[in-house]
């Protein structure tokens, strides 16, 4: 019998899945470390589960960790490496619910949504006024992709929608993208700054990422620009952006924190910032195909088959 692990968090998920007749499936309370001498196969895991040398060794004869995301930050890489385990993600099936999500935060921010919400539900709200709660439109306005993998590209072509035009930079070209929907290439980060009306973050968490949203490229913007995060908190250099949501020179929408669950309490008592609990992939639809993914990998690599979207 091949025992493995799964976050007790996705249970839910499992009960709609096929699981063989030779693995056994343990859950993993997120409460409580990973047991010591486990003899489990392969472990599958939330991004909240932080995965390094100490908890490999802590399972007897791991061979995978199929991460339930499509990020890995929460994974050490070289000590799964090192000790020949694999390692495998959930690419492509978020990536519509997470684009979604992100275009929710652009609407609310750019006409107020949330703002005019906790008006009504204070009861303080004494009828329309023609200067009530202006926002901004974003027709003729330029989105601005700091990232342009598969999440952020899909973002890019919902713009026309909207009649907004597309600016991107990324790790490398997207000539067919720039066909599709007329998206223009910026040579770095600040040039597309500059440009950009709603700058819309999609960067993985990475040594080069970290903090590059910074008070230096955040000052290249536009006064009344909105800033949008669906990627990773820690991109974003928190501080800086409270600062300048502050004196109202940015609006802000916000779905990841460099130190989540923690919010910096400097952005909870501002207006001008959308916030929200991590709800990028939080669809019925995503979730679910987030597990069956990340799934297959594991129960693949367990019986000695390649996984299907492998990181390492």
């Amino acid at each position: 019998m091949i025992r493995v692990l799964v976050s007790a968090e996705a249970e839910a998920f499992l009960t709609h899945a096929t699981v063989p007749g030779d693995i056994a499936v343990d859950l993993l309370d997120p409460a409580h470390p990973i047991p010591a001498g486990a003899p489990h196969a392969g472990i599958l895991p939330l991004l909240t589960r932080r995965i390094g040398a100490p908890e490999m060794d802590r399972l007897r004869g791991l061979v995978v960790i199929a991460n339930m995301a499509v990020g890995y930050d929460n994974i050490d890489l070289d000590a799964a490496r090192a000790r020949g385990i694999r390692v495998t993600n959930t690419p492509d099936v978020l990536t519509g619910a997470t684009a979604e999500l992100t275009w929710a935060l652009i609407l609310a921010t750019a006409r107020r949504v949330g703002e005019g919400e906790r008006l009504v539900r204070a009861r303080t709200w004494t009828g329309w006024s023609p200067t009530q709660l202006l926002g901004t439109g974003l027709n003729g306005k330029t989105l601005g992709l700091l990232g342009a993998g598969r999440i952020g590209r899909d973002v890019g072509r919902r713009a026309g929608a909207f009649g907004m035009r597309v600016a991107y930079w990324g790790r490398s070209r997207h000539p067919a993208f720039e066909a599709a929907c007329g998206a223009r290439w910026c040579d770095d980060p600040a040039a597309l700054a500059r440009e950009s009306d709603v700058l819309s973050i999609h960067l993985a968490s990475t040594d080069a990422t970290r903090g590059l949203v910074d008070g230096a490229l955040l000052d290249r913007l536009r006064p009344g620009a909105i800033v949008v995060n669906t990627a990773r908190g820690d991109v974003v250099d928190e501080p800086a952006l409270v600062e300048r949501l502050r004196t109202g020179r940015l609006r802000a929408g916000l779905d990841v924190y460099a130190r989540e669950p923690a919010v910096p309490e400097g952005l909870v008592g501002l207006e001008n910032v959308v916030l929200l609990p991590h709800l990028g992939s939080a669809t019925e639809e995503a979730r679910q195909a987030m597990f069956d993914l990340a799934w297959d990998n594991l129960v693949r690599v367990v019986k000695g088959e390649e996984p299907v979207t492998p990181v390492v």
